[in-house]
């Protein structure tokens, strides 16, 4: 037997809640090997970012190019890819090494509301990372942004947003409703054949910085052990709806804290 391997492509954290740290976590807690690419080095906590700086593209390719070149990579996970120049290197890594499953998370504003993905990037974005993917993981500000549109106000509008996304090339679109209202925060997985509807309690909780890096990554790590695109899913949004309910319980930071990556272990 050999271990499930996934790789995580995104920036590093500071504070250790979301990104790479994040990512690696995730992976752990489902028993997956975790290799990473770092895309950019972010200086943060949970109060905040207060500096980003980019790895130079040729060096994305160099870790890419070793990485793929060694390991068996069963699934990977794309988050934060800052610039232009970083898409591209990404996206002819993927066409060169056609790795079998790739959850792209565009992630675009951090949870404290800085700007992660520069405005030339957006459509690079679109135009060869989503064809790339076999599923998209945007919150709703993100779905709005990829398609140029206001924020979803209702379930019809969601729905439409994400049969659009789904025609922009990945095989499946997760629209995340997290930033939604309600009692329960619904996902909508669009997979081609239909649209099915996740929902789960909404947890009253101010930590809740790394949730859309965790998810993509637990999605990630299920795809990767070799379950469906569906059960990896399900999974995972059991998964994080149970580290986001643990989450008061770890006490970090004097802002929005991370989840709990490791609740099954208390």
């Amino acid at each position: 037997m050999t271990v499930p391997i996934a790789l995580t492509i995104a920036g590093s954290d500071s504070s250790g809640g979301a990104g790479i740290q994040a990512d690696l976590k995730t992976f752990a807690a489902f028993g997956v090997y975790g290799a990473s690419v770092i895309t950019a080095l972010t200086a943060q906590n949970t109060r905040g970012v207060t500096g980003i700086h980019p790895v130079p593209s040729a060096f994305v390719t160099a870790q890419l190019d070793a990485v793929f070149d060694d390991l068996d990579i069963a699934a990977v996970k794309i988050g934060m890819v800052a610039e232009l120049a970083i898409i591209k290197a990404i996206a002819a890594a993927l066409a060169r090494w056609t790795p079998r499953h790739v959850v792209l998370d565009p992630v675009m504003v951090a949870s404290s509301g800085e700007r992660l993905l520069s405005a030339e990037a957006l459509a690079s974005l679109r135009n060869h990372l989503i064809p790339r993917a076999t599923l998209v993981t945007p919150n709703l500000p993100e779905a709005a942004a990829l398609l140029d549109e206001s924020v979803a106000p209702d379930e019809a509008t969601i729905r439409e947003q994400g049969l659009r996304l789904l025609a922009m090339g990945a095989r499946a679109v997760l629209i995340k409703g997290g930033h939604g209202q309600g009692e329960e925060s619904i996902d909508y997985l669009f997979n081609g054949g239909g649209v099915i509807a996740l929902p789960a309690p909404r947890i009253a909780t101010a930590n809740t910085h790394g949730t859309g890096c965790s998810l993509s990554s637990a999605i990630a790590a299920g795809l990767a052990r070799g379950e469906t695109l569906e059960s990896a899913v399900r999974h995972a949004k059991t998964w994080i709806t149970a580290a986001i309910a643990a989450a008061d319980r770890l006490g970090v930071g004097k802002g929005h804290g991370p989840i709990h990556h490791f609740h099954g272990l208390d």
